[in-house]
């Protein structure tokens, strides 16, 4: 079976190899023929050691495609049937799931200690549990949730993590007000995901903020009302809230000196919404004073903060209903053999989303 390897923590390019076996298929377990996966941020944190991944690893979470295969005591799935892979499965039973937070159940985390993969060699871990670079993967039946038949692979894979964290910052974690002012710090897909949630909210001013010019002009198509560079951002505060600050700033990029801009660029009694995924060592300063005197929500969201299912669900009806789009964001495809040109486009900002065709 081919899949995209990362033999060593740091490395900057995956070896596409054809000797890897999806391992761990037995009761509870489906195999499931990927056919579309996205690339994620996250994939190229795990990638540079960022995010905490044992390796060798294949990287990939952001996938879709077919059930091979179910194990014994599975009964929600069935050999064919369309899925989306979720890297995040809720148990239903430890606290977090029974509190309804189930963006918070541990389950999944666990699942990445398993090796998801073999060589002659030895084990190849899957990133988050999963491993969605490969032909083939092997995962708890919770990893696999159905799709209706008129969502194409492309698009379910990229509901399985950007859309769901960018869309749900802004629904569930934010709670946009209507009428209020957002600022977007950080406009790839997750970004862009974010933009599309606050103006669904009613938000009255958007402005984006990016580095990257492709990714300013795309942010104002998918519903900012301005976009600006890092530099321009205090030249768009004042402009739109007269020096105030923003009622919401999203930080999706992960790095302590973009948060802090955003709690800057915050209004007293505003909102900061964390998106972006940071290094531990990584550490955000404040002083107790501006935090109890600005009275600033700081509101981290992971995956989107809140039930993944429902959130999958409300996904697909915005997109067949026209409110969000969702092709839009897949700006470039590759086969799996061309997976170093995805991370190039991914490094570089010139993509939203590039969609690994497997």
């Amino acid at each position: 079976m081919r899949a995209a390897v990362l033999q060593e923590i740091g490395q900057e390019k995956l070896e596409v190899l054809d000797d890897v076996e999806a391992v761990g298929f037995g009761p509870g377990r489906v195999r499931i023929r990927v056919r579309a996966t996205g690339l994620c941020h996250s994939d190229l944190s795990a990638m540079s050691g960022v995010l905490p991944q044992p390796g060798p690893f294949v990287p990939g979470h952001e996938g879709a495609g077919e059930i091979l295969e179910v194990g014994d005591g599975v009964t929600h799935l069935k050999a064919g049937d369309r899925v989306v892979v979720c890297w995040l499965p809720a148990c239903g039973a430890c606290p977090a799931c029974k509190r309804g937070q189930t963006e918070l159940c541990l389950a999944g985390f666990m699942n990445a200690g398993t090796p998801n993969f073999r060589r002659p060699g030895g084990d190849v871990f899957g990133f988050a549990g999963t491993g969605t670079f490969a032909e083939e993967v092997v995962v708890d039946a919770g990893c696999a949730v159905p799709i209706p038949d008129d969502v194409p692979f492309d698009i379910a894979a990229l509901i399985g993590c950007g859309v769901t964290t960018g869309l749900g910052a802004a629904l569930n974690t934010a709670d946009v007000e209507a009428g209020s002012s957002v600022a977007v710090i950080g406009c790839g897909g997750v970004g862009i995901s974010a933009i599309q949630g606050a103006r669904l909210k009613g938000a009255a001013e958007i402005v984006a903020v990016d580095p990257v010019a492709s990714r300013r002009e795309s942010a104002l198509r998918f519903g900012a009302t301005k976009a600006v560079s890092p530099d321009e951002l205090a030249d768009a505060k004042q402009q739109v809230t007269a020096g105030e600050g923003f009622d919401y700033v999203f930080e999706v990029v992960g790095k302590s000196a973009t948060a802090r801009t955003a709690y800057d660029n915050t209004r007293r009694g505003g909102t900061l919404v964390v998106v972006g995924a940071g290094a531990m060592d990584d550490f955000l300063q404040l002083n107790m004073f501006e935090l109890f005197f600005d009275e600033k929500r700081i509101l981290p969201s992971m995956y989107g903060g809140g039930d993944v299912l429902r959130s999958y669900e409300r996904t697909i009806a915005l997109w067949r209903a026209g409110r969000i789009d969702l092709e839009g964001l897949i700006t470039h495809r590759v086969p799996l053999t061309e997976i170093n040109e995805a991370l190039d486009q991914m490094r570089t900002g010139t993509a939203l989303r590039t969609c690994i065709e497997i």
